[in-house]
C-alpha cells in the first residue's frame, strides 16, 4: 500500500497526533468553551488535513466521552492478493482506492456512548439538571431512538467501557445521525474501503502488525484467548495509526451493501473514489469488517469480510423481526468517522449517508414513530 502524503508539515502534525494516540494521551491547546452547547474540544476544529488532531468528544450533559484519531488522506490496493493464506475469493481483485482524510474513533462505540442516544440519558440528566432545551437539543431529540430491548443486550459479557453489541445496521447509522446533532460535526459509519484503509494503517500484510498471526494476542481478542466472551475497548495493543481493536474483539458494521462480486465493478486503470456499495432495500446482506472475539485468526485478517444474514435475530420473538436489535448478533459493533470536508445534503441523499428503514420494515418503523407521537 502507498499512502501520498502531499507536504512535510503535514506528516509532522499526524505523526505527533498519532504519537499522541500510542502513548495514551491527548493534549488539548485549552477546555472546551463553556458558552459552546456542542462542548467540542479545540483540537476537533480542522480546515485542513495539516491541522487534524487527535481530539476528546464529550457528549453534553454526560460524563461520556470518546476520542477520535485523525487518518491521513492517500491512496491503497484494497483486497488480498491470490497468495494470502486463508484468502477467500470475495475479497478480489485487488485495486486502487482513493481515500479523502477523515477522523476514525479510536475504539469501538463503548454501551456507555450508546445508551446515552439508546436510553435516552442525556434527556434524563438534562431534566434532573433543570436545564432548558435549547435549538441543539430539538435537534438531538428529533431523532428517532430504539425501542426498550427485550433481552440484556450485553448478554451478561459486560457493560461500562465494553463495546456496545447486537444493534442492526439501521440502528447504528440512527446513533450517528443522532451523534451529528448532538455534536455540532457530522459522524457516520466508515464505507468499507475507508475501514480497510484505516485498519491496514499504510501496511500491506494479511494483518496491520505482520504477514501471519504468530502475534495476534498482543492485538486482537479472538476465539483462542478471549473466553468466549468480548473485552472491554483498548486493552490490546494499537495499529499502526493507533486505532485500537480493528482485528477482533467485536466485528464493525460499515455504510456497505454486501456483494461478493462488487470489487470487479470497479476501475482497473485508476484509483476508484469513494467507492460505496450502495443499500437497495433490503435489510440483508450487509458488511461487518474486523472479525470478533468468536472467530479464527484468519477472520481478523484486513481484508477478509463478513456479510449480515437473517440467522442473527433467528431468536427475536417479534414479528416482523425488530429494527433495532440482534438477538443473535453479539459478535457486531461499530465504530464511527468523521469526514474532515462533510457531505452535502445532495451528497447525503445521493450516497444513502442517513438510515436508510429497510423496506420490510417500513410498517413497523411507521407504527413506532406513531406510538412514541402519542406517548409525547
Amino acid at each position: 500500500m502507498t499512502v501520498n502524503m502531499t507536504t512535510a508539515l503535514r506528516q509532522a502534525v499526524l505523526s505527533l497526533g498519532i504519537s499522541l494516540v500510542l502513548a495514551g494521551t491527548f493534549v488539548s491547546a485549552a477546555e472546551p468553551d463553556p458558552k459552546d452547547p456542542y462542548v467540542r474540544d479545540p483540537d476537533s476544529i480542522a480546515k485542513t488535513e495539516a491541522e487534524m488532531k487527535p481530539y476528546v468528544q464529550r457528549l453534553r450533559d454526560t460524563e461520556v466521552t470518546f476520542r477520535m484519531v485523525p487518518i491521513p488522506g492517500g491512496t491503497f490496493v484494497m483486497g488480498s492478493p491470490d497468495s494470502e493464506e486463508k484468502r477467500e475469493a470475495d475479497e478480489g481483485p485487488q485495486h486502487r482506492v482513493e481515500i479523502k482524510p477523515f477522523w476514525m474513533g479510536q475504539t469501538e462505540v463503548t454501551w456507555d456512548e450508546y445508551d446515552t442516544w439508546r436510553l435516552n440519558l442525556d434527556v434524563q440528566r438534562r431534566n434532573l439538571m433543570g436545564r432548558n432545551k435549547d435549538d441543539v437539543d430539538k435537534k438531538a431529540d428529533a431523532v428517532t431512538r430504539a425501542t426498550k430491548e427485550y433481552t440484556d443486550m450485553t448478554f451478561g459479557m459486560g457493560h461500562d467501557g465494553f463495546p456496545a453489541i447486537g444493534m442492526t445496521q439501521v440502528a447504528a447509522k440512527m446513533y450517528c445521525e443522532w451523534l451529528s446533532a448532538k455534536t455540532g460535526f457530522y459522524y457516520r459509519l466508515p464505507t468499507e474501503a475507508e475501514w480497510e484503509y484505516a485498519c491496514r494503517a499504510g501496511t500491506k500484510a494479511a494483518y496491520s502488525f505482520g504477514e501471519n498471526a504468530e502475534h495476534i494476542g498482543d492485538y486482537a481478542w479472538y476465539y483462542e484467548n478471549s473466553d468466549e466472551v468480548y473485552h472491554k475497548v483498548g486493552e490490546k495493543k494499537p495499529n499502526p495509526w493507533g486505532l485500537y481493536d480493528m482485528h477482533g474483539n467485536v466485528a464493525e458494521w460499515v455504510l456497505d451493501r454486501y456483494d461478493p462480486s462488487f470489487y470487479s465493478t470497479l476501475p482497473k486503470d485508476q484509483a476508484a473514489v469513494f467507492p460505496l456499495n450502495l443499500p437497495d432495500g433490503q435489510e440483508y446482506p450487509r458488511v461487518a469488517r474486523g472479525g470478533s472475539w468468536q472467530d479464527d485468526p484468519e477472520q481478523l485478517r484486513s481484508a477478509d469480510r463478513l456479510a449480515s444474514s437473517p440467522d442473527w435475530k433467528i431468536q427475536d420473538p417479534q414479528l416482523p423481526r425488530s429494527i433495532w436489535y440482534l438477538t443473535d448478533g453479539d459478535m457486531v459493533g461499530f465504530r464511527v468517522v468523521r469526514p474532515l470536508t462533510p457531505p452535502t445534503k445532495e451528497e447525503i441523499q445521493k450516497w444513502i449517508l442517513y438510515p436508510d428503514i429497510p423496506e420490510e420494515l417500513k410498517d413497523r418503523y411507521a407504527r413506532e414513530l406513531k406510538a412514541r407521537e402519542a406517548q409525547e
